[in-house]
């Protein structure tokens, strides 16, 4: 069964953008996933295409419409879940990546201006996520990263298998260094373990590596791994 993605957006010609290109696009042609994008002015209701109107209480800005927003949302509604791009999101991560690859497919509404009315988020149950603690223009470039990285779990996208399991986040930790040919570079040697054919000593030396590479650069990663409980042997 193909993995559907819908997007609704008022710049339907971002996509798929980057998604055309690389693994993402080529499974996009052989049909292990599918895109569709709806453009969110198509349901405005005067003849100025109005989507978005002022915020009540005052302020800067204008507000997507409830109105405008569901009728979009209803176009493409099939029991996915609904995911509005919002910087007031919880921040994605890939245990939702993995579990939006293992569903059906996912409608991705993005927003504009100010943002959407809530009425419509909570009435439609909308997952609100956020890539990370900044701003963007709007939801567009925030929906082709949860897509690519959707995208590339999809069973038949990636060659290889492991190569989904044994990267960063995947095991709560940041993914060990990697070196290949040649062996050594401007005086810079690959590390022995590596050139040893010992594949204890390797893992070894990769689980070692990703512990301390998430222990300096992400002590926020590190404190719930190093608090975990060691499982018996």
């Amino acid at each position: 069964m193909t993995w559907r993605a819908s997007v609704l957006t008022l710049f339907p010609a971002m996509f798929p953008g980057p998604l055309g290109q690389s693994l993402a696009g080529r499974a996009l042609e052989t049909g292990i996933w599918s895109l569709d994008v709806t453009n969110i002015r198509d349901f405005a209701q005067d003849r100025h295409r109005t989507v978005d109107d002022t915020p009540f209480g005052g302020g800067a800005g204008m507000v997507l419409r409830p109105d405008i927003v569901d009728a979009a949302v209803e176009s493409v509604a099939d029991g996915r879940k609904v995911v509005v791009l919002t910087p007031r999101g919880r921040r994605f991560t890939q245990v939702d990546a993995r579990r939006f690859a293992a569903g059906p497919g996912i409608v991705l509404l993005c927003g504009r201006y100010e943002g959407v009315d809530q009425r419509v988020i909570e009435a439609r149950a909308m997952d609100e996520i956020s890539i990370g603690d900044y701003v963007l223009s709007g939801g567009e470039l925030a929906a082709l990263v949860l897509l690519d990285s959707i995208v590339r779990l999809l069973p038949g996208v990636m060659g290889a298998a492991e190569s989904a399991v044994d990267e960063s986040f995947s095991t709560g930790l940041l993914e060990y260094p990697h070196y290949t040919r040649p062996a050594e570079w401007q005086g810079r040697r690959v590390p022995d373990v590596l050139l040893s054919g010992n594949h204890g000593a390797v893992a070894a030396w990769r689980q070692a590596e990703s512990e301390r590479i998430t222990r300096e650069r992400r002590p926020d990663l590190w404190a719930p791994h190093a608090s975990a409980p060691i499982a018996a042997p």
